[in-house]
């Protein structure tokens, strides 16, 4: 029973009823844009189902090699002050490889993607500490180098290219240059210091952003990929080659051409576990 002088609450009506007499109760051009609204809208939420995201782990088969000691025989007096190791092949303890490189490959023989949008991001290589920070960097056609020099000594950046202009820089102690990187490089590209010889850095330049670099755990991911067809995906470490992976809970083995293998990608997240990199002899 309802006590005098209140009068009863209006229902509370399911959302889609809500939404149908919202819809006859506006007018003819309301109603044209609430419909493409919709249409936007589901559009949109197909188009992000529809893509793939890849996680992987690379850790090394064999035992982690000890670091190798650089002797900093050039600008002692500075360089000299710096622990430096070579950074070939870097396994941390519980056996994740940093700075392994994969990325979708268009090159002969590879995937063909639709032509991607430049992304125009810049990235920063340092010459820190007499040696290149980050070692390893994937970039998109279109974006910008920026090399930098936060040391107390000059540096050099011969950034070795194919398909863009090749350029032999000179940096000054607390200065910095830019590379424009116009266009896609068929593989991982050297940069390096000719004042330091033991300095040295790549750089793969793609014609799409799909690529990444593993971090101190081996680890990388890959955003926004086609999903529901084949793949090419290329491996690079600057160790060498990579003709084989096993994946580490199955026992699995994988066979890589040219250091190549194929995937077909689910929409969302693809996790592939962990894959072991056979042991340098």
């Amino acid at each position: 029973m309802l006590a005098r002088g209140n009068s009863p609450s209006p229902p509370i009506l399911p959302p889609t009823i809500r939404l149908l007499r919202l819809f006859l109760e506006i007018g003819p051009l309301k109603k044209l844009a609430l419909g493409l609204s919709v249409v936007c809208l589901s559009f949109a939420t197909t188009a992000l189902a529809e893509t793939a995201t890849l996680k992987v782990r690379f850790v090394y088969g064999g035992k982690a090699p000890e670091p190798t000691p650089i002797s900093a025989d050039k600008d002692a007096a500075f360089c000299g002050k710096h622990e430096l190791f070579d950074e070939e092949l870097v396994v941390g303890e519980d056996g994740g490889i940093k700075n392994v490189v994969f990325s979708i490959y268009t090159g002969r023989g590879g995937t063909k993607l639709d032509k991607q949008a430049p992304q125009k991001k810049t990235h920063t290589l340092a010459n820190e500490n007499c040696r290149f920070e980050p070692h390893v960097i994937v970039a998109q056609a279109g974006d910008t180098l920026e090399i930098t020099n936060p040391d107390d000594v000059s540096h050099n950046a011969n950034v070795q290219l194919i398909v863009n202009k090749s350029q032999n820089l000179t940096i000054p102690a607390k200065q910095s240059v830019k590379v424009e990187l116009a266009e896609a490089e068929p593989g991982a590209m050297p940069v390096q210091c000719n004042i330091h010889p033991w300095m040295e850095s790549h750089l793969l330049v793609l014609d799409h952003p799909f690529g990444a670099v593993s971090d101190e755990t081996g680890t990388l991911t890959i955003e926004g990929m086609p999903a529901g067809e084949e793949l090419s995906f290329r491996v690079f470490l600057e160790k060498g080659s990579v003709d084989e992976l096993t994946e580490k809970e199955s026992g699995k083995k994988i066979a890589l051409k040219k250091s190549r293998l194929e995937l077909t990608l689910k929409p969302g997240m693809n996790d592939l576990g962990t894959w072991v990199v056979p042991e340098y002899k």
